[in-house]
Parts: C-alpha cells; structure tokens; sequence
C-alpha cells in the first residue's frame, strides 16, 4: 500500500515536473518517467503533452515498472473491464492502449472518444505514431467545433478518477 502511494507521489511529481519545467515542448516520457501503473495526475496531462513520437510502430514504451499500459490492464481487470464498456464492441482495453506511450493518455483519449462521439481508431492514429498530436490537437483536428482544451481536461480528470479508483 505504502509503495503504491510512494509511486503514485512519484508518477505526479514527474509529470507535472515534464509538462511545466519544459513548457511543454518536450515529448512525454523524455526525460520524465512514466508508470503504468500510476495515476495521472490532470494538470500533467494537459492538451500541450508532447506532440512528437519517436517511431512509427505500435509497440509501447514500459515503464518504470517495466510493464507496458497493455501489461497493467491484463492484470487489473477491473479498470479494463470499465474502459472496454467505453470502447467499440470488440476491443479489448489492451487493444486500445497499444501504442499509447502511458496508460493515462490512453484512458484519457477512449474518455474523449466517448464523451464527443469521436471515433477511437480516428483519435488514436492521431495520438500515436510518428507525427503524433496531443490529445488536444487531436481533438481540435477531429471535432474543430468543440473547445479541445476543455474536453482535455475533463478526460484527463474522468483518466485520474478511473486510475485511482482502479487500484
């Protein structure tokens, strides 16, 4: 229990760290480690996260744990059964979080997918790969009639609830 909230401390205070020591200009994960299985903190993950992936592929970045978004939610079967109520008949949690460099953007975005009727698939290969966008421009490229930075963050709160309820 106590390492757990060690390690949710640690995940919050990096990412803040990330997002606002750099301005935001820095790609998630360069130089700020990332916990699968932690929580996100909102305000870390902010509509400006880091816009560039370094490959194209859709392998997932582990994280300090050693263990990729697909690994945590293979075993907490809780938060994938949830998230897999959000997500297109078929798709399994783990299916979704591939490619995603942490769990909590990945949650974020099937939270956005949901709430503004965006397809998942269309948000993902935004939000993925080389070229990759923020959830932010992601949204704003998707749905321009919306305000995307407010629909960032009400995901990334809505990401923060389910991680922490999960665990």
């Amino acid at each position: 229990m106590k390492l757990k909230l060690v390690m949710v401390v640690l995940t919050l205070s990096t990412l803040a760290l990330a997002q606002h020591g750099s301005g935001g200009g820095r790609p998630a994960g360069a130089g700020a480690p990332t916990m699968g299985g932690g929580s996100s903190h909102a305000s870390g993950m902010g509509s400006d996260m880091g816009s560039n992936h370094a490959s194209g592929n859709q392998q997932q970045t582990p994280t300090n744990s050693g263990r990729t978004p697909s690994e945590v939610l293979t075993q907490n079967t809780k938060l994938s059964n949830n998230l897999e109520k959000l997500l297109p008949a078929g798709t399994t949690a783990q299916q979704a979080c591939a490619g995603f460099r942490n769990l909590g953007q990945c949650v974020a975005a099937i939270h956005v997918s949901h709430n503004l009727g965006i397809s998942f698939d269309d948000l993902k290969a935004k939000m993925t790969g080389s070229g990759s966008d923020s959830l932010g421009k992601a949204i704003g490229a998707l749905n321009p009639k919306v305000d995307a930075k407010a629909e960032s963050k009400k995901a990334q709160k809505q990401a923060d609830q389910d991680l922490k309820s999960s665990s």
